[in-house]
């Protein structure tokens, strides 16, 4: 399904220039959002030894897991044994995806402090990842926030299909504003824009980062999650830089995608944006040979090469 099937503008005005950030925060969901799509069972082994990779590398987040229930994303089904036997590097966040009160309470348990929730900003979304509607998820998340910012934690919240559904078009960048509004007056930190399906273009990035300014939220309190789709997460990601976005969500070596949308493909890789980064002389603090190694390390577990352009040309 294209743009204009999805109803996305074909033009939009493009953005003021803006001054580029002087250093980006990489939030590593590779861990998470990477390998929870996986058809084929990864050991806890395999995942520890990726998340110490990682933080050899430098990444300063790593979304290690989440505490879905089994039978939704049987990959982490052992998120308590991982988080029993993580190796944590002092000065790393391990933040940990949470659906409800429950996985709330198992997060606790683990000594968990970063938690993420998973919010929509459509209807059809929500309902068939939430089974709720647009409004009730608020319901449910409220409690989690609220008692996780009581205990301390920092509480990331998500917003999927910020800039098109594949049941319902475009989305509206009020709509999308709206419920990142709501998020935030409950408690969260920040708000990560999710590209679900990867069908965001430059220009529609800028319009949704000028929608939070206009409602009075600035932008270090957002970040950006592309997906690759139609080629365009870099040249969204440089767009969001361009208004200042200081956190930037990626996988290494592209790995991801998302159970509940089959039209969604692989996440920004890591590695081709710490490239894009070094050549913008924007500060990141990872070491790229170290995250290609990893990355190669983890294509040869799973049975296929990385996606990544930046591995394939710094590997062959």
């Amino acid at each position: 399904m294209g743009p204009r099937e999805l109803g996305l503008p074909m033009q939009v005005a493009a953005p003021e220039p803006g001054e580029l950030p002087a250093a980006v925060t990489i939030w590593e969901v590779g861990p998470r959002d990477g390998l929870q799509n996986e058809k084929q069972a990864v050991p806890v082994e395999v995942k520890l030894e990726f998340l110490d990779r990682l933080a050899d590398a430098g990444l300063p987040v790593l979304e290690a897991t989440s505490f879905v229930r089994p039978e939704w994303v049987p990959q982490l089904a052992d998120a308590a044994e991982l988080l029993a036997g993580l190796r944590r590097v002092p000065g790393i966040r391990y933040p940990v995806l949470v659906p409800n009160a429950k996985g709330l309470d198992r997060a606790l348990e683990s000594q968990v402090r970063d938690i993420a929730i998973f919010a929509s900003a459509t209807e059809t979304f929500t309902r068939r990842n939430l089974n709720r509607g647009l409004d009730e998820q608020f319901a449910m998340f409220d409690p989690v926030v609220r008692r996780a910012v009581g205990e301390g934690l920092s509480v990331r919240g998500y917003i999927s299909m910020c800039f098109g559904d594949p049941w319902e078009g475009a989305v509206p960048v009020e709509q999308v504003v709206s419920v990142g509004k709501r998020l935030l007056e409950m408690g969260c930190d920040q708000l990560s824009l999710g590209d679900t399906i990867g069908v965001a273009t430059p220009g529609h990035v800028s319009a949704l980062l000028r929608g939070f300014v206009a409602a009075g939220i600035g932008v270090d309190r957002l970040a950006v999650h592309f997906h690759d789709t139609y080629g365009q997460a870099l040249s969204n990601t440089f767009a969001a830089l361009r208004h200042g976005v200081s956190t930037v969500d990626s996988s290494a070596g592209g790995l991801g995608g998302c159970p509940y949308a089959k039209s969604a493909t692989g996440n920004l890789a890591t590695e081709d944006l710490v490239w894009m980064l070094e050549g913008l002389g924007i500060k990141h603090g990872v070491d790229l040979g170290k995250l290609v190694a990893t990355s190669v390390w983890m294509a040869e577990r799973l049975g296929r090469p990385s996606p990544s352009r930046v591995v394939k040309a710094l590997s062959s």
